[in-house]
């Protein structure tokens, strides 16, 4: 018999079965859990207590894409963050750490705020990341990434709850893009950039973790 050929909706199942991989439901409570730590309201994307709707909304997807990122970080030795898939690549922990200047530098522009009270100088090296970002990060255990990474959110978020609808759709004309951007498309940024980090960083811990896996199958 000829065997079956893969389909579009054989492939999403596929794929939908691996990215929830680990998740449970409970059809009682109509609640979503990783574990007993893990907010219940993760897969309710729209309006969130304690935010105005749109932002509110926005938050739901920044906390859907920050899980996603620690999720895929969280067990990684320093050996890991610091590998280098090739000479000219970037480290998962310079990835992680350009993910946190460039949340600080959106927090600038849409808050207002002194950059030179909000930048360091890691944070300079992080935001350009190529050589100097391979020199001189490197040596940090997971938890340094994941505490910088939950402390400039706990800010964005603090700072979000005092905003409303109208300043996110506010425009700002001095962006350093050099055109009219509101401030609901500099937040999506955020998360759309992080989105595109943590696939570089999928392909880089696959591929790092591909001959331990080889061992491991070779023994069965």
């Amino acid at each position: 018999m000829e065997p079956k050929k893969p389909d579009r909706r054989d492939f999403i199942k596929h794929s939908t079965a691996l990215a929830l991989a680990g998740w449970t439901f409970s059809a009682t409570d109509q609640v979503y859990t990783r574990n007993p730590t893990q907010d219940n309201d993760l897969f309710i994307i729209g309006p969130k207590s304690g935010f105005s709707p749109q932002v509110g909304t926005l938050v739901s997807m920044m906390n859907w894409t920050r899980k996603i990122t620690t999720s895929t970080v969280a067990e990684l030795s320093m050996k890991d963050l610091d590998f280098l898939i090739d000479p000219t690549a970037n480290t998962i922990g310079a990835l992680l750490r350009h993910t946190i200047a460039q949340e600080k530098e959106c927090q600038i522009q849409t808050f207002a705020w002194d950059r030179a009270e909000v930048i360091n100088e890691t944070d300079l090296v992080a935001g350009s990341l190529g050589n100097d970002a391979r020199q001189h990060i490197q040596g940090n255990e997971i938890e340094f990434y994941l505490e910088k990474l939950r402390s400039v959110r706990e800010t964005s978020i603090g700072e979000l709850k005092n905003r409303d609808d109208a300043w996110l759709m506010e425009i700002g004309h001095h962006h350093p893009w050099g055109i009219p951007v509101n401030n609901y498309c500099q937040w999506f940024h955020v998360l759309e950039h992080e989105c595109q980090h943590v696939g570089q960083i999928a392909l880089i811990k696959n591929r790092l973790l591909a001959p331990r896996n080889d061992w491991i199958h070779s023994l069965g």
